[in-house]
């Protein structure tokens, strides 16, 4: 059999696969990304195989135990026992499946750069295992490039060549923790390939989890896609919070701006002002995009310009706390102040990058002796910040100077923090509607 008989042999092979569901599908990193991907292709009659270093996270799944509350644990405990759904530390599993999806982490190094070990990792690992007629797909958030400049010359380098032995894609993903109303499904999903094929066979596989597939020319614009849909709330974000720095001086309520702005039905989106931004993407995504753009000679002032003021929100925060303990005849040193939620946002128990992180270190730093609650964060182990969430005891609000609201989980009684607190520090509008003389907030 002539090589090109072979690869065609392989090509309809894998098509035939992914159309009755018998391929056997790899993910590489179990996160936020990863695992709702992998319980996707799972519940709709894959056979799928989750890799990743962390043996704990393995063997939580391999037990049924969810360690994400997007995903309920007998919901992941069925598409195991159901042998559906299998985790393993052992990389020599990508030689068994037919399709890869790599959903590792992208940070930052300390200086801002794209730090891309492990992307790069996850490449030499699949490189090992690379055979005639695998899918690659990355989903990692990455600068536009990545896939062709970084995965494609790892892959090549085992002989076989990309369209004709193996296929590779970027399908940005669209996770968002929290959010009940889009799910995988619901989320229209881009792919583009290396090369026709590629595109075809990514979009074949995704057509299985999401409703809607939207081909794109090449990976660099799928890449591209990605960053810009994050750069777009970064940027929004920080006009936000510029606009309600100047709304305090002006003596001008921003959430009522915003309100009565939201009235507008075309032409205007509302984003609202805030501690900071968090997750993995949007504060990490202007710094990938303004570092490729430099190869080009090229400065995204107006994006990073942005960054940098979503960046300075939380020393913003702590003078705004500073100034209403003197206003109340308090010294922030010594003061005593409750933290109310330290993940990114709502409802979720992330605290990648979040901002209220930035904000208890300053105040640590004031000297201030600080305690936090979070329903979701149990325990900070974040650089040298070592703390555990307290009790919420809403008799015992009184006793602290100051209630800094930095994340509104739902879980809060705000009406009873209103009436037990001192003093509240209000960073997201969630006490809008509750009229009190001890609650400041954020854009008033």
């Amino acid at each position: 059999m002539s090589a090109a008989e072979l690869t065609a042999n392989d090509l309809r092979n894998i098509e035939n696969k992914i159309k009755d569901k018998s391929a056997e599908i790899g993910i590489v990193g179990l996160g936020y990304v990863g695992l709702p991907l992998a319980l996707a292709f799972a519940e709709c009659g894959f056979n799928v195989t989750g890799i990743d270093s962390d043996k704990e996270r393995v063997n939580k799944i391999g037990k049924g135990v969810s360690y994400l509350l997007d995903i309920a644990s007998p919901r992941l405990k069925k598409a195991v026992t159901g042998g559906k759904l299998k985790a393993t530390t052992n990389q020599r599993a990508l030689r068994r499946v037919d399709a890869i999806i790599i959903c590792v982490p992208t940070p930052l190094t300390r200086t801002k750069e794209p730090d891309l070990t492990y992307i790069i990792n996850a490449a030499n690992e699949i490189a090992r295992y690379l055979r005639l007629g695998h899918l690659v797909i990355l989903e990692s958030t990455t600068y536009p490039g990545t896939t062709r400049e970084v995965v494609l010359p790892v892959l090549d380098s085992t002989g076989l060549k990309v369209g004709d032995d193996y296929f590779l894609a970027f399908s940005p993903e669209r996770i968002d923790p929290g959010n009940k109303n889009f799910t995988i499904r619901t989320t229209p999903k881009v792919v583009g390939g290396l090369e026709p094929k590629s595109t075809k066979l990514a979009s074949m596989l995704y057509s299985h989890v999401s409703e809607k597939v939207l081909e794109v020319s090449t990976p660099e614009v799928a890449e591209m896609d990605k960053v810009f849909e994050n750069v777009f709330r970064s940027v929004n974000i920080a006009l936000v919070n510029e606009l309600a720095k100047l709304c305090e001086k002006m003596n001008i309520n921003v959430w009522e701006v915003i309100r009565a702005a939201s009235s507008k039905p075309f032409g205007y989106m509302p984003f609202y002002p805030g501690p900071g931004v968090g997750g993995h993407c949007i504060p990490l995504d202007p710094y990938y995009l303004a570092s490729k753009a430099r190869e080009y000679f090229f400065h995204t002032r107006f994006i990073e310009l942005a960054a940098e003021i979503n960046e300075t929100m939380p020393e913003y925060i702590v003078e705004r706390i500073v100034e209403a303990l003197n206003t109340h005849g308090r010294s922030t040193k010594g003061a005593k102040i409750l933290v109310l939620g330290v993940a990114y946002k709502k409802d979720i128990e992330d605290v990648r990058e979040s901002p209220a992180l930035r904000v208890l270190e300053l105040l640590i730093d004031k000297k201030a002796r600080v305690d936090y609650h979070d329903p979701y964060i149990p325990c900070i182990r974040e650089d040298n910040l070592r703390m555990r969430s307290v009790k919420l005891d809403y008799k015992a609000l009184g006793s602290y100077d100051c209630v800094v609201i930095l994340t509104d989980h739902s879980t809060y009684d705000l009406k009873t923090i209103a009436r037990e607190a001192k003093l509240i520090f209000d960073t997201r509008g969630c006490t809008i509607n509750i009229p009190s003389d001890n609650i400041i907030r954020l854009g008033i």
